[in-house]
């Protein structure tokens, strides 16, 4: 289980937002390379970045901030957030991008995440944000028909790396993981799933080191991290213990 801590950008600014709503802002850095720096040094092994502006845009926004989170850390990253083209997705993985998260194209173009699965392997996953267990997308301003798992099941022979899945009722609202939802979908399909929205202490990684959700690849943890809620060291130490038992 990787746990994964969250960098969301909103002009140029290391923040979280409340159930999506880019009015309901928390700054907590305005140096999101530096934040990116102690989450590498605390001994997290990827990072998730959220370019906010970008997914309303429908283009990449926080540029400068996540060019100086890649210059500043070794450790992976994941990328979305206003990543809609082959250009971009071309640009980002160019500049050092572990993988991108394609989330609206995923639902307006699925003919482009295939085609990017094709051409970089390994190197894209697709977003998928829920209200409602319906799709959202446009930064979550649009809900769609199309339910979560509907949208998965489509990509199940496109050589997808991960989906990311959010329940938006949740996100930085810290009311625990929507567990049931996440595992529904992890059953569903074959490719690897990461739980995100809500996470808010140690009693949620606890949960995600039970013997049903070894099949998620991991979760993303934001405002928990921040207020300190979730203790970095101690989450880390449980996922270490946890692997060491496993072999």
């Amino acid at each position: 289980m990787i746990l994964f801590p969250a960098i969301d950008l909103k002009d140029g600014q290391c923040v979280r937002l409340e159930l999506g709503d880019m009015n309901r802002t928390t700054v907590f850095n305005d140096d999101p390379a530096a934040q990116a720096r102690a989450f590498e040094e605390a001994g997290f092994e990827w990072l998730h970045l959220v370019d906010l502006n970008g997914a309303f845009a429908g283009r990449p926004v926080n540029t400068d901030a996540v060019e100086a989170i890649l210059a500043a850390v070794s450790i992976p990253a994941q990328l979305g957030g206003g990543i809609r083209d082959m250009a971009t997705i071309e640009h980002w993985l160019e500049k050092g991008v572990r993988r991108v998260i394609l989330g609206t194209v995923a639902v307006r173009d699925p003919d482009l995440v295939r085609a990017a699965c094709r051409a970089f392997p390994g190197r894209v996953a697709v977003g998928i944000d829920a209200k409602g267990g319906h799709v959202a997308v446009q930064g979550w301003a649009e809900t769609e028909e199309l339910t979560a798992v509907e949208l998965a099941k489509r990509f199940e022979d496109a050589g997808i790396a991960a989906i990311i899945y959010t329940d938006i009722d949740r996100d930085g609202v810290l009311k625990g993981l929507n567990i049931p939802a996440t595992l529904k979908l992890a059953r569903a399909v074959s490719i690897p799933v990461i739980a995100s929205g809500g996470l808010a202490s140690i009693d949620d990684i606890r949960r995600l080191l039970e013997p049903d959700c070894a099949i998620l690849e991991g979760a993303i943890s934001g405002r928990a991290l921040y207020d300190g809620r979730l203790n970095w060291k101690e989450a880390l130490d449980l996922i270490r213990a946890a692997r060491e038992r496993r072999g």
